[in-house]
């Protein structure tokens, strides 16, 4: 079997321990930095100048966790199914974000691919999975990976990640895997030991920034490139969101972004099928979304947060943090993010103290991903409270319609659709138990500043923590939850049906609202999609034919009355 790594640190020889006997790799004589050779197949490390076994940086398999040796993958020995799947772009697409170790109780691929009918029957078009890179012990969300090719052994490691694939593929379902380029977990990240993979050029919340720009760069970024494009190839992923892309900090004429975004395209013409980039940015910046051609990057489409800052100021009143420009006038921010993409398009942020973002192009609404709920706005709260918590089913029911008859993209969080009254707390199972600590300590010290309690904030390692986070799915089949199932699927149903409610042109979208009474209509086309946050029955300008409503109401000649937490979507 050949082996090969780059080790450009090592300064006198690196061999390949292969099931404990060490085999002497030769420099290559082409590719500076690299060194390779051959030797038996078996559970493999590399050793630096004589030192601790290392896993391979571009290990496909972990089976022994972040820290152990790894092994080999035989990507063609997996039997796929023949099935009609030739993928879909993302424009007119709904998207679902699961987490799978939370998803269901067993938490493997598996046991989330006997759920996927849930999904199908739902109406979503696209499963998007946080990420499933190996990571410290069984738990976490997987935003602390290391071994960027690799699957997590506890999920059901390579093969269980096809299986599910393969599985979403048959029942007409795309997949979306959440990628972390942005920077390494703090436990098993043993790339600074073989090159440049970090640089202090520049810094970022994590530390040191990823080496995108500096010496040794070339290697980096085609470590990263070539992961994104297995996923799509070997696993047959239909797309990847970029988890934070502002700290991608990367001062070459060519920006990463726009590298990467070429060579996926180039995948997709090799394999005939679209291939996709969502990216998560704060920078409220059109160029990462717009043509290469364009001067942009050349991504897909990009997470909305004015989107849903606006619409969660609005539902639930908080005013705290980031929500404070938006809660200033809730309805009029909605109304904005609506007809304008980003709030902050060049506008003053209170809350970073500065000016921020530019003008992102009306016509190109399905760029942005909308959405009321994700593993970040729910997760990142003290508690993991969902809205559902502090909502009633009807005020559910507008942030529902208000997302999934937008002109975005929109994007559901698991459970979201029946208002799952389960917490999504952050919960991790680090194996070092100094590591532990600093984490429980720093969750709490975080929230203590803003007034928490020690003693209320969860534990993230105690088991509890996860267990608590855990979907019930006893809880679609009854009251609440159920009518909240069916208001979501009708919505996804009308949404596919009634073209207008997914017309992407921000243009074409008019809002009228009234702050002090609570009520905002959105006239999308012929459709009027009318909700009523207030606390008294509202006579709104929405008048016609109701398609759907949850809540009570009533048309009377040129209105539409609504009692509070109220929706209706009506034709005129």
């Amino acid at each position: 079997m050949r082996y090969e790594v780059w080790a450009p640190y090592a300064a006198e020889r690196v061999e390949v321990a292969v099931d404990g006997a060490h085999h002497p790799l030769a420099r290559d004589a082409v590719r500076a930095g690299w060194w390779q050779g051959e030797a038996p197949a078996g559970d493999y490390a590399f050793v630096l100048d004589g030192g601790r076994p290392l896993p391979d940086p571009r290990s496909p398999r972990q089976p022994h966790g972040p820290d152990g040796p790894s092994r080999a993958v035989d990507h063609a020995a997996f039997s796929w199914s023949r099935t009609g799947w030739r993928g879909r772009p993302l424009p007119g697409a709904v998207l679902y974000e699961l987490h799978i170790g939370t998803f269901t109780a067993a938490g493997t691929f598996d046991a989330a691919a006997a759920r996927l009918d849930h999904l199908v029957e739902l109406g979503v078009d696209f499963v998007e999975l946080m990420p499933v890179c190996p990571f410290p012990g069984r738990h976490g969300w997987g935003y602390d990976g290391v071994s960027l090719w690799a699957v997590h052994e506890a999920y059901g490691g390579p093969e269980g990640l096809k299986r599910f694939v393969d599985a979403a593929h048959r029942k007409g379902l795309g997949v979306v895997l959440d990628v972390v380029h942005n920077h390494l977990g703090p436990a098993g990240n043993y790339l600074p030991l073989f090159g440049p993979y970090f640089t202090e050029r520049h810094q970022t919340p994590w530390g040191s920034a990823v080496n995108l720009d500096a010496p040794g760069s070339d290697e980096v970024r085609a470590y990263l490139i070539g992961s994104a494009l297995a996923w799509l190839r070997d696993y047959r992923i239909d797309g990847l969101r970029l988890d934070a892309v502002h700290a991608l900090a990367d001062d070459r004429a060519l920006h990463f972004l726009e590298e990467l975004a070429t060579e996926v395209d180039r995948l997709a013409v090799a394999t005939n099928r679209p291939l996709f980039l969502v990216a998560e940015s704060d920078l409220n910046d059109p160029r990462t979304t717009a043509p290469r051609e364009a001067g942009g990057h050349g991504l897909a489409a990009q997470w909305s947060d004015d989107f849903h800052h606006a619409l969660h100021c609005a539902l639930t009143g908080e005013s705290q943090g980031y929500y404070g420009d938006f809660a200033v006038a809730p309805l009029a921010a909605l109304a904005r993010t609506l007809t304008r993409g980003y709030f902050h398009d060049g506008t003053w942020s209170s809350f970073r103290g500065r000016h921020h973002g530019r003008p992102f192009p009306p016509a190109h609404g399905h760029r942005l991903l909308g959405y009321l709920q994700t593993h970040d706005q729910v997760g990142n709260r003290a508690l993991g409270d969902r809205i559902s918590t502090s909502l009633t089913p009807g005020r559910l029911a507008c942030g529902a319609a208000l997302v999934l008859t937008s002109p975005f993209t929109p994007m559901l969080f698991m459970g979201e659709e029946w208002g799952a009254a389960t917490p999504w707390q952050y919960f991790t199972d680090h194996t070092d138990p100094n590591l532990a600590e600093a984490v429980r300590r720093g969750r709490r010290r975080e929230f203590t500043e803003h007034g928490w309690a020690a003693d209320a904030v969860p534990d993230p390692q105690e088991p509890a923590t996860l267990l608590r986070s855990v979907l019930d799915w006893t809880e679609p089949r009854r009251a609440p939850h159920s009518e909240l199932l069916d208001w979501t699927r009708r919505l996804i149903r009308l949404r596919r049906e009634r073209p207008e409610l997914s017309d992407p042109d921000l243009a074409a979208v008019r809002v009228a609202a009234d702050e002090e009474a609570g009520w905002l209509v959105v006239h999308r086309g012929p459709y009027r999609v009318a909700v009523n946050l207030g606390a008294a029955a509202a006579s709104v300008p929405a008048a016609g034919e109701v398609v759907a409503a949850f809540g009570g109401h009533r048309v009377s000649g040129d209105r539409l009355t609504l009692d509070p937490d109220s929706v209706a979507v009506v034709r005129r």
